[in-house]
């Protein structure tokens, strides 16, 4: 894949912004003497232990008033961090990635999930797996005259970049399958339930309803098969925050919050529905899964993050792909 070479570096010509967002976050609380703490979040699985906070009451314990602002996608939070309208934002590694990439000053503190995909297939090609391995994909599309449709989030996504990496490691090129972007994960799963799409890279809830409707297209690998140690959802603080008693608070009700969702999974399913729109059941169900592996510890996910910083930086997020100390502000945690 070729990628034009800007005429300038990106970092440097960004640095100006980094700089900028430095002095207008001078007003966070903690740094200017106010006592607001702004937090981008979203409305995913991922970011539970978010709306757990929320919801329990854990905001009180810091020093700071919580202005929570959901966001639909991680470029429009990257957007908003850019302006120095965020102090703390609880989304994709990716685009994590890019803030940093970009010269902007923070870094990731915590993991909010580790390995919460899988790779759906439909049922026929799960059962030629055995007798084809790799090859199936060329089967399939001898028998069917088409290629297998994948549909997942555009590339570059986590499930995008998961299901890349996964085809990679079995030896089948992205040439010989079709992937289809998709936004949104109702939206993968109604591609699913029409039949649009032949199997998928996806997080809760999808494998889950998959698994509980009558589709052809269910588990056939977890992340934990794939790549052990593999990141989604992270929690990403400024600098000044991370120089401020805010970001050890602030972790310690992540840690908590944490604590909450594997010890109280009918309460955190109930949390689910009303602040994600996921089904209570159904939230239990994916609860009580495979995927649903919640933590706080930043080193959880080193392994998996060196191999999404190294395709982010093939599929041109980001300049050049990201050391682990670039990254991680491990301090934090470790400090708790």
């Amino acid at each position: 894949m070729h990628f034009e070479s800007p005429s300038i570096s990106r970092r440097t010509y960004l640095r100006g912004a980094g700089v900028a967002a430095t002095a207008s976050l001078a007003g966070c609380a903690g740094v200017g003497g106010t006592d607001e703490l702004t937090i981008a979040h979203m409305p995913i699985y991922p970011d539970l232990q978010y709306y757990v906070m929320e919801d329990q009451g854990y905001f009180d314990a810091i020093d700071a008033t919580i202005d929570g602002r959901e966001f639909t996608d991680g470029p429009a939070i990257v957007q908003a961090y850019g302006g120095g309208e965020i102090d703390i934002a609880m989304f994709g590694i990716v685009p994590s990635m890019i803030v940093i990439d970009r010269g902007l000053p923070a870094k990731v503190t915590a993991a909010n999930i580790r390995e919460p995909m899988a790779i759906l297939a439909h049922e026929d090609l799960q059962s030629m797996w055995q007798d084809h391995g790799a090859d199936v994909f060329t089967v399939w599309r001898e028998e069917t005259g088409r290629p297998f449709r994948f549909g997942t989030f555009p590339q570059g996504s986590v499930p995008d970049v998961l299901l890349r990496y996964w085809l990679q490691q079995v030896g089948v090129s992205t040439d010989t399958v079709e992937i289809i972007e998709i936004g949104g994960a109702n939206a993968v799963w109604q591609a699913i339930a029409n039949g649009e799409i032949d199997g998928s890279s996806i997080m809760e809830p999808v494998p889950t309803r998959a698994a509980s409707a009558d589709v052809p297209i269910g588990t056939f690998r977890t992340a934990a098969e794939v790549m052990p140690g593999q990141p989604a959802a992270v929690t990403l603080m400024s600098d000044e925050v991370r120089s401020s008693p805010l970001a050890a608070q602030f972790l310690e009700q992540h840690v908590r919050a944490t604590e909450f969702v594997g010890q109280n999974p009918e309460e955190t399913a109930r949390i689910v529905e009303s602040g994600i729109g996921m089904g209570a059941d159904l939230a239990l169900q994916a609860l009580r899964g495979p995927l649903s592996n919640f933590v706080t510890d930043p080193q959880t996910i080193e392994s998996g993050v060196q191999i999404f910083s190294e395709f982010a930086a093939q599929n041109g997020q980001i300049e050049e792909a990201l050391s682990l100390d670039q990254i991680f502000d491990y301090s934090v945690y470790e400090e708790l």
